[in-house]
């Protein structure tokens, strides 16, 4: 057998390694963000029709530009959005990956703002694109004269603002980005990922005015939908068009489709949870603080705390509890995804059982 150092592999993929969260099996799952109440009978039995209906015609290539679904999508988004605006892929993660291999490129550079989601460097390395950062304030806001001054140091093609930010679950209002977009050339990317479990506004109310902004979304948070994969964006037509030049054939599956557009019918239904669960998270961060946590202010279905000396070693101990959470972030934090009643019970059982502030301390 051939290793993969005897492979005539891209000199900057040497010694990397694939990406991923932990995929454990364990009773209280609370590291990757997701939904933790799946769609009702009612729902998977209408998803479940919509795949053998879509099974007929599987000797057929679906719809490639998957325009119901855009349609679909505008609808729900709104803001006067049409389905030229609107481009879904697999995941958030190929809508990135699209905008980056039209727009970024050898010679080009894509900005970002730390600490945030860790696949944006990994996004720009796969379209061989420079990825520079700059840092975030010390509360892990973003203000605009601080964007502004990074965009003039560094003159990204492409700049990307997560809101709420991925692992702080911090907000960037939409007027900082208003000013932002009006101070640059660049496509300025909003990933709103967890856009719905947020208080502040969607960066959509802008796209009138900013023919340069995209804004990304993903249907595998609020909408429960994790594995179907499906990410989308709104933006100009203009941009929709450069990400259809660069897309796969037929890169968004019949059965894909079919699901999504059953999601979307019974949104309601589906976000139902988005409240309860950004309760369960602001509820955790204020037992987390009555029990002498950091904790950093967050708007999404995740909450970032510590500070923890070694942060590994009480990762670990709620692991051996039974309970997975990410270890990411800055030094000294974790993030716990909000999860079930239930689900977040034992998670503060097991940190009191763990007592890791007073271990740290002696």
């Amino acid at each position: 057998m051939i290793t993969l150092e005897e492979l005539p592999l891209r000199a900057d993929l040497v010694g990397q390694e694939p990406y991923g969260a932990p995929q454990l099996d364990v009773p209280v799952v609370l590291n990757v963000n997701e939904n933790p109440y799946p769609p009702s009978p009612a729902v998977r039995r209408e998803m479940a029709d919509a795949v053998v209906a879509a099974a007929g015609t599987l000797n057929r290539y679906p719809d490639r530009e998957a325009l119901a679904l855009r349609s679909d999508l505008a609808a729900y988004l709104g803001h006067g959005l049409a389905a030229e605006q609107i481009w879904a892929a697999n995941g958030s993660n190929e809508v990135m990956a699209h905008l980056l291999t039209a727009f970024g490129g050898p010679g080009r550079k894509v900005l970002a703002f730390t600490p945030t989601y860790s696949m944006y460097p990994e996004y720009a390395r796969n379209t061989c694109t420079e990825y520079v950062t700059a840092p975030r304030r010390a509360d892990f806001t973003l203000d605009a004269a601080s964007v502004q001054d990074a965009v003039r140091e560094h003159e990204p093609t492409v700049l990307i603002i997560a809101t709420p930010n991925n692992p702080t679950g911090t907000v960037t209002d939409p007027d900082v980005i208003d000013e932002i977009c009006a101070g640059t050339d660049a496509i300025v990317v909003v990933d709103e990922a967890y856009q719905e479990f947020a208080d502040t506004p969607s960066a959509l109310s802008l796209l009138p005015r900013h023919p340069r902004l995209v804004v990304s979304r993903t249907m595998s948070k609020a909408f429960a939908l994790a594995g179907g994969r499906v990410g989308y964006l709104a933006a100009a037509p203009a941009i929709v068009d450069a990400c259809r030049i660069v897309r796969l054939p037929y890169h968004l599956s019949a059965q894909t489709q079919a699901v999504a557009r059953v999601a979307l019918a019974h949104a309601d239904e589906l976000l139902a949870q988005v409240r309860s669960l950004a309760a369960e998270a602001r509820a955790f961060e204020q037992w987390a603080r009555g029990r002498g946590f950091e904790v950093i202010d967050s708007q999404a279905n995740f909450t970032l705390f510590g500070r923890f000396p070694d942060r590994h070693r009480v990762w670990q101990a709620l692991l051996d509890r039974g309970i997975l959470i990410r270890e990411t972030g800055p030094d000294g934090f974790l993030r716990v995804s909000a999860g079930t009643p239930q689900e977040m019970a034992a998670l503060r059982a097991a940190l009191d059982d763990i007592n890791p502030l007073e271990a740290s301390s002696r």
